[in-house]
């Protein structure tokens, strides 16, 4: 369900490079788009932004780049937030139609009076690349191959074994239960070939400083600023930080800084390995992104064949 890394990199100062990484995965993603346009195939994906978000339209200005950058045929569709559901499904109908569409990814959050859950189900599983069908989810569950897993999941996974973090029988850690990142999470690490054993926090799990010092590797999804401080860590883990919040600076012009679900500098102390916010898990989710159009193009053409 991701790409296969290449050989292990080395953590400078314990850093977990993600920026490295994703840069390495657009590079071989370049190569397939090169080898499917031999064959008469250009990878496009559509994306479906709705209303006027900044973060949204900054994130989703971010894809479009990349698409171009890669030599995919990249699409934005924006919408007013005032769009009814029957539209906005109409739209994905068409893309469903559409073969020059391989991938499709409708921006999240929508506005309340629409149906996340029915726009999502309405989108055709093969050209899921966010990986949130729940035929997509139900792949990922049971390791079937050719579906699509979430790609933050994908990109924390791969940073893992390009760093060469042994996973098979570690001890691993969630906090977070999403259905983006905490749930998918979890299925990919107990994956044959990954096999680690997992446990998964959340807001209502007691004492959880109990679980996460045990954790050799430690995930940390939960939307909440530095919550997981380096008392916390078992010493030699790797720590995953999927988190980011803004929180207020005053020796920034914008008035706030970002940070992620774990407090860098006490962690760094005590961790093996690390990754930063920004510079982390971040820039992965675009990369495996591209990874995933990319695939989605090749499967459909197999299919087509």
């Amino acid at each position: 369900m991701t790409p296969a890394a290449h050989g292990p990199v080395v953590a400078e100062n314990k850093i977990i490079d993600g920026a490295l990484l994703a840069e390495r995965i657009k590079s071989d993603v370049a190569e397939q788009v090169r080898a499917l346009e031999e064959r008469g195939i250009t990878p496009g994906l559509s994306v479906v932004l709705v209303g006027d978000d900044p973060a949204s339209a900054v994130y989703v200005g971010s894809k479009e780049r990349t698409c171009i950058e890669l030599g995919m045929h990249g699409e934005t569709i924006r919408q007013p937030a005032t769009i009814s559901q029957a539209e906005l499904l109409a739209i994905v109908d068409r893309l469903n139609d559409d073969p020059s569409v391989h991938g499709i990814l409708v921006q999240m959050p929508l506005p309340k009076h629409i149906d996340s859950d029915a726009v999502v189900r309405r989108i055709r599983p093969d050209k899921d690349v966010d990986g949130f069908h729940p035929v997509n989810v139900g792949k990922l569950l049971i390791g079937e191959k050719d579906g699509f897993a979430p790609c933050t999941p994908s990109g924390v996974l791969y940073m893992l074994q390009a760093y060469g973090v042994q996973t098979a029988g570690a001890d691993c850690v969630i906090i977070g239960r999403s259905n983006i990142v905490g749930k998918p999470m979890a299925s990919l690490m107990v994956q044959p070939g990954v096999d680690a054993t997992v446990t998964v926090c959340h807001s209502r799990t007691r004492d959880l400083a109990r679980h996460t010092r045990r954790a050799d590797i430690l995930i940390v999804a939960a939307g909440r600023a530095e919550m997981v401080t380096g008392d916390m860590i078992q010493p030699g883990a790797v720590v995953v930080d999927v988190g980011m919040n803004r929180i207020p600076d005053a020796t920034k012009r914008s008035g706030t800084r970002l940070v992620g679900d774990v407090a860098f500098a006490s962690a760094r102390e005590v961790a093996s390995m690390i990754t930063p916010v920004p510079g982390g898990v971040g820039k992965m989710t675009i990369a495996m992104l591209m990874a995933n159009t990319a695939r989605a193009a090749a499967q459909l053409r197999e299919v087509r064949s």
